[in-house]
């Protein structure tokens, strides 16, 4: 805790001063004053807050960001067809539920959700702010093969990610979802490893340049005969390399959330975990990687 404090001190009181001195030249080059860049976001107050009300205790996540074939399903199930005013119906069953604010602080959704409107005209994001519900959109664009990996998978969706995560922003969303995975049986090889931190951690840094707080997932899949102590180490393997790139990305801890997997033994393993072992190694998991600027844990 005291190391972390005083090294965000220094790096802030390094910047103050770099903003307003420059780097005098070497004896002999050449007079030409050179001054570095410092990165700042106009958004980090906003980002700050929007982390703290949706990590406010005793509220969670509302997860209706359902594909359209997937909420098709749903809607099957009960005979009805995929349609968009059905899946407007649906949602917005959900949406105007009475007293939702006092158990939920966000609901991450669909991108054809944050632009649909109640039957009455009132828009989906104006009924959440109304019960203080922060709004949130998934950004990623799913997974596909990862070339040069063990089977493995990777994140698409950074590709036209800042322009998209704009017009969210204008549309009212002001927290964002990204989703990728780590197989276990697969290895997880440090190829795979390394993408999806790397994937997290650009995905992190656009959604703070365009006012909305990422979520961080990196999921470690159930799969496999692994025991516990495994998935242990390689989720504090896959969590030391998500926020070292964080950090090289310049992304503001204090305006981040965490969703991370609970530490189990494998889907497939002959011997199962209580509840409180889970528990106890999940935690320890956290304690180990998480850094205390990090406003909330979504599990």
């Amino acid at each position: 805790m005291a190391m972390a404090a005083s090294a965000k001190l220094n790096t802030l009181s390094s910047s103050q001063w770099i903003a307003h001195n420059s780097f005098s030249p070497r004896r002999g080059s050449s007079s030409r004053r050179v001054s570095l860049p410092i990165r700042a976001s106009s958004y980090q107050h906003e980002l700050v807050q929007t982390a703290k009300s949706i990590a406010s205790p005793g509220r969670g996540i509302l997860a209706i960001d359902e594909s359209n074939a997937t909420c098709g399903k749903r809607l099957a199930s009960i005979g009805l067809d995929n349609t968009e005013v059905n899946r407007q119906a649906y949602r917005q069953l959900l949406l105007t539920t009475p007293g939702l604010g006092e158990y939920i602080s966000g609901a991450i959704l669909f991108e054809e959700t944050l632009y649909q409107s109640t039957t009455d005209g009132k828009q989906f994001v104006d009924c959440l702010c109304d019960q203080n519900i922060v709004p949130g959109i998934k950004v990623d664009k799913g997974l596909v093969p990862l070339p040069g990996s063990n089977n493995e998978s990777w994140c698409q969706g950074l590709d036209g990610l800042a322009s998209r995560s704009a017009e969210y922003y204008k549309q009212g969303a002001r927290f964002a979802k990204w989703r990728t995975v780590v197989s276990i049986p697969c290895g997880p090889s440090a190829l795979a490893v390394k993408e999806a931190a790397w994937g997290l951690a650009r995905y992190a840094a656009i959604s703070q340049d365009n006012g909305l707080v990422p979520i961080v997932e990196p999921e470690i899949l159930l799969d496999g005969d692994h025991p516990i102590e495994r998935t242990l180490e390689v989720a504090e393997k896959v969590w030391s390399e998500v926020f070292f790139y964080l950090a090289e990305n310049n992304v503001l801890f204090e305006g981040i959330l965490l969703k991370p997997s609970m530490v189990t033994p494998g889907a497939e393993h002959k011997e199962k975990a209580s509840p409180e072992t889970i528990a106890k190694y999940t935690l320890t998991m956290l304690r180990r990687r998480v850094p205390p600027a990090v406003p909330g844990i979504m599990v």
